[in-house]
């Protein structure tokens, strides 16, 4: 299994200039050289690996990336988009911000792009992702690279061992009873894998979707914030006792790359997380228990479904000094043809799916993902932004709020509560600390 991504990677990719799109360029050429920041992912580590053998030398134009933890990259796209910095061409960003930067004007439409070129098929984009990552306007302004929600994953042949089954749709109560039944120190095999890294985008990915399913919300439609309401601190409390009780070692300082070297190792017996996982766990060259792996849908508790809604998706600040030329990477690297260089060069399961149909049309695909492409697709149009709990909300969101203050308000309530997991504060005080925050937020929206 590879190893943790933990510090940033620079990755020059360069050929020689050939023809190609693209205006003046800074490094004294002619627009062939644009610069590229990604979160360090599976996927995008790929697309990294193969750019510069099948994009430059197709079009040479030289991509730089810079290639960041998630919580880093975060940071740093922000920081440069919205100082209009102007330092990247294109830059790695989410379904969050995608409509708030749209209507900040930072961004380039791509809808325009997408519809002069003739070979990019918009309307193959599954319309949850094109939605996701449109402005006010309706028009797209990232173009997703992947898509997923979240689900469910579980080691098959431990549940074997121990004679468990696993529902198609669990509960989180049933998961925390296996869990407990799984947990084995001696083997040095955890209950539960789960997030616990301080970050809106980390912790509270899969927390806030455990809250909205015990009936919970950051703040009701008026505004009104709750988060220490009742329903907020008993999802919290769940998913800290549970991953106190059963999870990872060293949970406080695990998000998803880490999560997934631990499920990928054979170290934990469950994992909920973003469905995009799935293409690394059945890669064995990436992951000791390729074909090992069940699949279920996101636990839930008073709704009928849980799972998140995200994109990682490509956009082009409006900073950009060679527009032509980051149109023709982002077309590239979200178009159908990567998908099959993907497939065919480094292995099906690695296609980064989840943001086209035509993916789950390919006969290769489906038949190395047969184990969770449809669930994934499932999952994905199961999703509900509008409406993803009990009650009506103010804005759009599954696992986030979609207004500007929540990546600062999420950020810090997560520090707490990733605290509490550590042991070295209460869930109650985090969450009366986090209502507090939340107040400040509503009273700018009331």
């Amino acid at each position: 299994m590879r190893p943790a991504l933990a510090l940033s990677v620079v990755a020059v990719l360069a050929a020689p200039a050939c023809s190609g799109a693209g205006g003046g360029s800074s490094d004294g050429g002619d627009g062939k050289t644009i610069t590229v920041l990604m979160v360090g992912n599976p996927q995008m580590e790929d697309l990294a690996k193969v750019t510069a053998d099948s994009f430059t030398k197709t079009t040479g134009i030289t991509v730089r990336f810079t290639i960041l933890p998630e919580n880093e990259l975060r940071d740093k796209v922000t920081q440069d988009v919205a100082t209009q910095g102007g330092q990247y061409d294109v830059a790695t960003i989410g379904a969050y911000e995608a409509p708030i930067w749209s209507k900040n004007g930072w961004l380039h439409e791509l809808s325009s792009y997408a519809d002069a070129d003739g070979g990019y098929d918009r309307n193959d984009l599954l319309q949850p992702m094109v939605t996701s990552l449109s402005g006010e306007d309706g028009k797209l302004y990232a173009a997703p690279f992947y898509g997923e929600s979240s689900f469910l994953m579980y080691n098959k042949e431990l549940f074997a061992a121990k004679g468990l089954t696993m529902p198609e749709r669990p509960t989180w109560q049933q998961v925390a009873q296996f869990a407990a039944q799984l947990d084995d120190d001696k083997a040095g095999v955890s209950g539960i894998c789960l997030r616990g890294l301080s970050g809106w985008g980390e912790l509270f990915a899969p927390l806030t979707t455990v809250v909205n399913t015990f009936g919970g919300t950051w703040f009701e439609k008026d505004w009104t914030p709750r988060v220490n309401a009742p329903e907020f601190v008993e999802a919290t409390k769940f998913y800290v006792d549970l991953v106190r009780a059963h999870g990872q070692p060293g949970a406080p300082q695990a998000g998803f790359t880490e999560c997934l070297n631990t499920f990928g190792q054979g170290k934990a017996a469950m994992w909920y997380d973003a469905t995009s996982a799935a293409g690394t766990l059945e890669d064995a060259s990436a992951s000791t228990v390729a074909g090992k792996v069940g699949y279920a849908y996101a636990p839930v508790a008073k709704t009928a479904s849980s799972g998140w809604l995200w994109a990682w998706a490509l956009a082009m600040p409006k900073t950009t000094k060679h527009p032509d030329a980051a149109w023709q990477f982002i077309s590239w690297a979200t178009g159908k043809e990567y998908e099959r260089l993907v497939g065919s060069t480094l292995g099906w399961s690695r296609v980064p799916a989840g943001k086209r149909q035509s993916t789950y049309t390919i006969p290769e695909y489906r038949q190395s993902a047969a184990a969770f492409a449809d669930l994934t697709l499932a999952s994905i149009q199961e999703a509900d932004p509008k409406n993803p709990g009990v009650q009506p909300r103010p804005a759009l969101g599954v696992q986030f709020v979609g207004i500007p203050e929540f990546a600062d308000l999420g950020t810090k309530v997560s520090q707490e509560v990733s605290a509490a997991i550590a042991g070295s504060t209460t869930v109650e005080k985090a969450l009366a600390d986090g209502q507090k925050l939340a107040e400040d937020v509503a009273r700018e929206y009331r």
